[in-house]
């Protein structure tokens, strides 16, 4: 992606995490270490910062709160696509982007809506992203993986590269 524009590359960004969606946030604690969970991405924005909504309380917030750099990973196996980005998170209280980034599914865990005194926004801005794409139908990569068993020769596993943001 070297010979890609920002704005290129930021759109490529953007694509494949509305594509995908669901990312595992990881958090990190010296007591307890690493700890994953997945998080449904509300959006990301025109700097490629990712929003979520979540519990104020929740041990993730908590985490956050005493180490904010986190690591998110977006994983397309259908189509072979894969994301994982290091960034550094924080927690937003901010009721009009909220009302601005809401959507019917996020009233499944917030049925009280923005008025939630438990919501809050985390704003995920990232400092480091990869990619991986093969973009192929699972029987192209399954037969290209074997002609390469065949041949000797090693897997060509598509695309991989940093994206500048």
């Amino acid at each position: 992606m070297s010979d890609w524009s920002k704005t290129e590359s930021l759109k490529y960004f953007k694509d494949k995490v509305n594509e995908v969606k669901t990312a595992m946030l990881t958090t990190y604690t010296p007591e307890k270490g690493f700890h994953s969970r997945p998080m449904g991405t509300a959006d990301v924005d025109n700097e490629g910062n990712i929003w979520f909504f979540t519990n104020e309380y929740s041990p993730k917030a908590s985490e956050i709160s005493v180490e904010n750099t986190v690591s998110l990973t977006y994983s397309d196996v259908k189509n072979h696509t894969y994301l994982s980005v290091v960034a550094e998170a924080e927690l937003v209280d901010d009721k009009a982007k909220m009302k601005e980034l809401w959507n019917p599914f996020i009233q499944a865990f917030f049925p009280e809506g923005v008025d939630d005194p438990k919501l809050i926004l985390l704003k995920v801005k990232p400092t480091d992203a990869e990619y991986w794409d093969s973009s192929s139908s699972s029987m192209v990569v399954l037969f290209n993986m074997l002609k390469a068993v065949v041949g000797g020769k090693q897997y060509d596993e598509g695309k991989h590269g940093k994206i500048d943001l």
